[in-house]
């Protein structure tokens, strides 16, 4: 089936000469001129949220490894980060990274044919973690896990030999919010996927600038610049996984409820800890009657929205 709003975005290829050279081909479009400017400024928006950059002055500018694994996210990362470095408006030094990791079929000619063409700086790196993968797990298992535990070690390393300060991953909106689902199902625990984490070594970051994006704008946004997409085998072709049920589940509230993604997203940055039940996260045993309430142990001062709907639909029957 044709993708009607790609195909509409697509006609026309853009006649700016003075752009980043992964732009020269970009559609001319209206509409993909709004879907690009609004994910440069949900980006944007993102790494000034969560402090990505540095705020004192440096001799030279950070330099972030921006990982690209073939799809639409890491495809859609790199593009925007470029953009706005080309705009002046991200003063990093990116180093784009694939990790071939010897999957029977992958096109390892495509990312490096993809980088040359677009005069983009990067680095390949092969490592044959497939194969470890595959011995060590049972073919009725998940392979998710280790195969990032490996990934993780070899983009650590690479970004260390390239004097980079952060690692940079293309994680969206959805996979925060399937994150977050996962944990509750199945691990019993409140946690999502964070924009900012420093590793346990305490010397390199982990950014994820495309977090406050939506996925059907970043897919939309990758087929109208026509990326050439490379599939994850190892993972995808395996069914029963249980993010993949997660994500079924998201989509069917997104599409029976449209909006309910974004009200969902930001849940996860407005937090009341003493409306949870983590006595490390909030001091229980320090409320008492008529002494100073610890900061947020009050009742909400706005009333719960599904009893003022509640409420409202009562009285309009009267």
């Amino acid at each position: 089936m044709t993708d009607a709003s790609a195909t509409a975005d697509r006609p026309l290829p853009s006649q700016e000469s003075d752009c980043p050279p992964l732009f020269r081909n970009a559609p001319s479009s209206v509409a993909f001129k709004k879907l690009r400017k609004r994910l440069l400024r949900e980006v944007r928006e993102t790494i000034d949220r969560y402090g990505m950059l540095p705020t004192e002055p440096r001799a030279r500018p950070p330099r972030w490894l921006v990982c690209l694994s073939g799809g639409k996210d890491s495809y859609t990362l790199l593009a925007v980060l470029l953009d706005l470095k080309w705009r002046g408006l991200l003063p990093v030094d990116l180093l784009a990274c694939n990790l071939d990791q010897a999957q029977p079929g992958f096109p390892a000619d495509v990312l490096p044919a993809f980088f040359a063409a677009h005069d983009i700086p990067h680095r390949i790196i092969r490592e044959d973690t497939y194969s470890i993968v595959t011995d060590k797990v049972p073919a009725s298992k998940t392979y998710c896990s280790l195969c990032s535990r490996l990934r993780r070690g070899l983009l650590y390393r690479t970004a260390r030999e390239e004097g980079c300060e952060a690692i940079v991953l293309g994680h969206h909106r959805e996979d925060a919010l399937e994150t977050m689902l996962m944990n509750l199902f199945h691990g019993g625990r409140l946690a999502a996927m964070p924009p900012k984490l420093l590793n346990d070594e305490g010397d390199l970051f982990v950014l994820r600038p495309l977090m406050g994006s939506a996925e059907a704008d970043i897919g939309r946004f990758a087929r109208a610049m026509a990326f050439p997409i490379i599939p994850c085998d190892l993972c995808g072709s395996q069914d029963g996984l249980q993010r993949a049920e997660i994500k079924k589940m998201l989509e069917g509230w997104e599409r029976d409820n449209p909006g309910r993604l974004g009200i969902m997203a930001r849940a996860l940055s407005h937090v009341r800890p003493s409306h949870l039940h983590d006595p490390a996260l909030f001091p229980f045993t320090e409320l008492a009657i008529d002494g100073a309430a610890p900061a947020g142990a009050h009742e909400e001062a706005d009333p719960c929205g599904a009893a003022a709907a509640m409420n409202a639909r009562m009285f309009a029957a009267d």
